[in-house]
């Protein structure tokens, strides 16, 4: 077989692996690697040439900043203060609730801003007498478009100014991706509001994230504390505990008041089915719940524990306090890291590495909490699925794939070449990730700009905002997937307001783009 038929055979392996869902990402990135290196495509440097490229450590280091501001309750904070001037008008609150998760996006991570503001939504769409199913969707679309905001906003972008830089001589700004994300998030935003009461089912959903925000005042009538109990702030919260079976505190003596072993965990009640116990009854057995008290890094290390069942995650409930401990911090280094990259030339990689190690050195974020916060699994897919793009450069892979859209007719025009690369990376990434399907796409969208003769950041560019399109089924991006269960989806649900958002989103990248970034420059 030819070096092409191998590389095209590996990318069918490789697609299939991914829409399967049977194969771990990571894993399948991998063997991406593997193959190219085993087929003779690659040596062995170049098939593992991802895992040194510097624009995965300024991703690894972007999920660390990303994790600072939800920890230390800053998210929740803007969250909070945004969201609850909306009242219980639809159009201000879908206006708010878009342009906050927006705003996050850009800022940390699609994920994170989603997974911040679930529980938040979720409790002004009740207080707003609204079905959750009516803000949920929104909310994960809106942070896909606030992606566009901003380099730091997604892998991709980053992916796609790197491209920029190597094939088109500069790369993007840090604020110039808005150009196109200011125009497909107010589209978004518009039609929601317009169609989004129409699009979108009404339907009550029987299990609803908790309030955290009442957390506290639960537990104290729960477990009959005083009135004046701090349970929750910048420093210290509660967990509470199961002890599930062959546990190793079982038949341990525990009463109100104590300190676990390590004295770093105060027990400040005890119950069994729902009942206090207390005196010789007080003997942990199987079933049992306990109320305990501790700093918040001590609260995470204990659910780790095989001894205990943690209730409600530490991590979740720490990011109910508003401008928790270390926020100051976090938005300074934060503001530090978005004026670098602004205005000096220095290099994304590096400044991301310094804003991440600043994070670690003012006490932001413990070591393990920073290592934790990398999504591994993100890093490996873009650091296993790069050799597959040097494969379709080195073996000209790209320029036939790019010679047969230009044959069947688009080299009439850039804007039909630019509107079938469109196509096909929103189809593509409706069915695996938009990381590795930005991989796959962009030596093809370069060597389409070099066969015609053209400019390639409008095909770069045009690249980013159709593989932001992912608005089909609740498994094209994992903001999607966490909707899901909150706003009572079913599958079918998505593509109903996800094909006009779809639609628009390819409209912007054939022809907004190109308005901007001109194929003749």
């Amino acid at each position: 077989m030819s070096p092409i038929a191998v590389t095209l055979a590996i990318l069918v392996v490789a697609v299939i692996a991914f829409v399967s869902n049977r194969v771990p990402l990571a894993v399948a990135a991998l063997g991406v690697s593997i193959l190219l290196w085993a087929t003779g495509v690659l040596t062995m440097e170049e098939a593992i040439a991802g895992f040194g490229d510097s624009t995965v450590l300024f991703i690894a280091s972007l999920f660390v900043v990303s994790h600072s501001l939800e920890v230390t309750g800053i998210t929740s904070w803007a969250g909070n203060k945004v969201i609850s001037q909306g009242g219980r008008n639809r159009a201000v609150l879908i206006t708010a609730i878009s342009l906050l998760v927006a705003a996050l996006s850009a800022l940390i991570s699609i994920n994170g801003a989603v997974a911040a503001l679930v529980p938040v939504v979720v409790v002004v769409a009740v207080g707003a007498g609204m079905a959750p199913s009516k803000l949920m969707m929104p909310l994960a679309f809106a942070a896909t478009a606030g992606s566009l905001l901003m380099l730091t906003g997604s892998p991709v972008n980053i992916l796609v100014s790197n491209a920029a830089a190597a094939g088109g001589g500069r790369p993007f700004g840090l604020f110039e991706f808005a150009i196109a994300g200011v125009p497909a998030l107010v589209g978004t935003i518009l039609i929601v509001i317009l169609f989004g009461d129409r699009l979108l089912p009404h339907r009550e959903v029987r299990s609803l994230p908790p309030d955290l925000s009442a957390h506290a005042r639960t537990l104290q009538e729960q477990y009959d504390l005083p009135d004046d109990a701090k349970l929750l702030d910048i420093r210290k919260g509660v967990a509470e505990l199961v002890i599930p079976p062959r546990s190793e505190l079982i038949g341990l003596h525990v009463f109100p008041g104590m300190t676990t072993a390590e004295g770093n965990l105060v027990v400040l009640g005890l119950q069994r089915a729902g009942q206090d116990l207390t005196g010789p009854q007080s003997t942990l057995q199987a079933g049992d719940t306990l109320l305990v008290r501790g700093t918040w890094e001590q609260l995470e290390k204990q659910i780790r524990s095989p001894d205990v069942v943690v209730i409600d995650d530490p991590r979740q409930l720490r990011r109910a306090i508003p401008m928790g401990r270390g926020s100051k911090r976090a938005l300074t280094i934060l503001a530090a890291l978005i004026l670098t990259l602004a205005v000096t030339p220095a290099p994304p990689a590096m400044v991301g590495v310094i804003a991440a190690v600043a994070l670690v050195a003012t006490g932001v974020l413990t070591p393990d909490q920073a290592y934790r916060s990398i999504s591994w699994t993100t890093v490996i897919l873009i650091a296993g699925m790069m050799p597959l793009s040097t494969a379709f450069i080195k073996t000209g892979t790209a320029d036939l794939i790019a010679q047969l859209v230009i044959g069947a007719g688009a080299g009439s025009s850039p804007y039909i070449a630019l509107g079938v690369l469109c196509l096909m990376t929103a189809v593509l990434g409706q069915l695996i990730s938009n990381t590795a399907t930005i991989l796959i796409m962009l030596p093809i969208g370069l060597s389409l700009a070099a066969d015609l003769q053209v400019s390639p950041l409008p095909f770069l560019m045009g690249l980013a905002v159709a593989g932001a399109a992912a608005f089909l089924t609740p498994v094209a991006t994992p903001a999607n997937t966490m909707v899901m269960d909150p706003g009572g989806y079913r599958f079918g649900d998505y593509w109903k307001l996800g094909l006009p958002l779809l639609l628009l989103f390819l409209v912007v990248a054939v022809f907004w783009v190109p308005l901007w970034w001109p194929f003749q420059p």
